[in-house]
């Protein structure tokens, strides 16, 4: 059945705004620009006027300004379709997967793409590997930028892969049920892309699109500590502060100084930290359990973030340097596939670059969270020595071992598998 004709608006007054000089062009808002994104997932734009507002947001800057791109991701996330907010929590609260700081919530670990260093597939095998630990639910698409994005990657794994497609929001509560890692299908979630797609291949520009992903998690209100990577070093502060701005209070942005959208394992990587702190001016009791973080007039959030910045290379996890070209991931979807379950049933070599490479991606994951600051844990004996930003990031390299070793990273993702081919 063909979908019913959509009546399009014009966004001509925007645009022409848009294309003015300075400073005639300050009279654009952040919640213009959103509001004409929010008509492109409703396919209410035509494909000229669309092209015209991803080419003038590129040309003037405006789509690397902190508060446009979390508006826009905003918009994004409320065409979504939506996940039922309450059961999801519900079942969050009943898992009780606490550990130091680290309260329970969802989990995200993401990159923008774009950095043309054709790695592997850094993020997925992290969130996977990170999964006895942290409730994950891994964000993600087929390539975009890359030969082997996320789901093309989990759509490779053999015998059986996952059915990600079959993960809808009305099951996602239910998943939680039998596993602690979900992959959330971007086209599965967010339905109104396919109307800009078009454009967005035909023009071939690195348009906002590709910044609003990492913002863009279908369960954002849930999530608890994410890991971002970005493409090049200005855009690290830029999305440190649209999180800050998008209501993120526990997360890292990291950039790699080859402007690589991960942790590096050839040398430093900046990083962005928003850093967990009490609000003060938040009304309620600090230690008491509560299902949100508000006071009861939702006046005040109870946490607030702080941005630190700093710098870390392997050798702040306790791990040599390789270079980049020891870790490529440019190949085939299913060699991509086969390394990454070769990592999860524990069968590389404990020098083996790519198993660092990853080792350090969910070390980073696994601080930020706060779960390395438990003084006690299944992994044995806690190493409490900090690095930089005072963290733990060799104990976050010990614990990512060891959810490999122990053989609950595979055991997660095999209850993933299940789960889904059930369906």
């Amino acid at each position: 059945m063909s979908e019913p004709p959509v009546r399009q608006v014009t966004i001509t007054p925007l645009l022409k705004k848009l294309s003015a000089p300075p400073p005639m062009d300050n009279s654009v808002k952040a919640e213009d620009i959103a509001l004409a994104f929010s008509r492109t997932f409703e396919n209410q734009l035509s494909g000229t006027q669309t092209a015209a507002l991803l080419t003038l947001l590129h040309s003037t800057g405006r789509d690397r300004h902190p508060d446009v791109i979390a508006k826009c991701a905003e918009s994004m996330r409320n065409a979504a379709v939506q996940v039922d907010a309450q059961a999801l929590k519900d079942v969050v609260k009943r898992r009780k997967r606490g550990l130091g700081s680290y309260r329970g919530g969802l989990c995200d670990i993401v990159g923008t793409g774009g950095d043309l260093h054709s790695t592997f597939n850094i993020s997925t095998t992290s969130s996977i590997i990170a999964s006895p630990i942290l409730l994950m639910a891994k964000h993600g698409n087929r390539a975009q930028t890359s030969m082997s994005g996320s789901a093309d990657v989990l759509n490779a794994i053999l015998p059986k892969p996952p059915r990600i497609e079959a993960l809808s929001a009305e099951l996602l509560p239910q998943a939680y049920e039998h596993t602690n890692y979900t992959f959330l299908f971007a086209p599965n979630f967010h339905p109104g892309m396919k109307y800009a797609a078009t454009v967005r291949r035909e023009l071939g520009l690195r348009t906002i699109f590709n910044l609003m992903g990492p913002l863009a998690n279908p369960v954002e209100d849930q999530i608890e500590a994410r890991v971002v990577g970005v493409a090049y070093q200005e855009l690290g502060p830029v999305f440190a502060q649209a999180l800050a701005l998008s209501g993120a209070r526990k997360a890292m942005v990291v950039c790699g100084q080859e402007d690589l959208d991960e942790i590096s394992c050839a040398g430093k990587t900046n990083c962005w930290l928003l850093r967990e702190l009490p609000n003060p001016k938040y009304k309620g009791d600090h230690n008491k359990e509560e299902d949100d973080d508000t006071s009861d007039d939702e006046a005040e959030p109870r946490y607030i973030a702080k941005v630190e910045t700093f710098a870390v290379g392997p050798e702040d996890f306790g791990l040599p340097s390789h270079p980049l070209s020891e870790v490529g991931g440019g190949k085939l979807p299913r060699q991509n596939a086969a390394v990454l379950m070769s990592m999860l049933r524990n069968e590389r070599s404990p020098d083996d670059p790519i198993l660092h490479f990853v080792l350090m991606n969910i070390a980073a994951l696994l601080v930020v969270s706060g779960a390395c600051d438990a003084d006690t844990c299944e992994s044995g004996e806690v190493i409490k020595e900090t690095g930089p930003g005072g963290l733990r990031w060799k104990e976050g390299v010990k614990k990512a071992r060891w959810c490999i070793e122990s053989g609950r990273a595979l055991e997660e993702f095999e209850k993933f598998i299940e789960f889904t081919n059930r369906l």
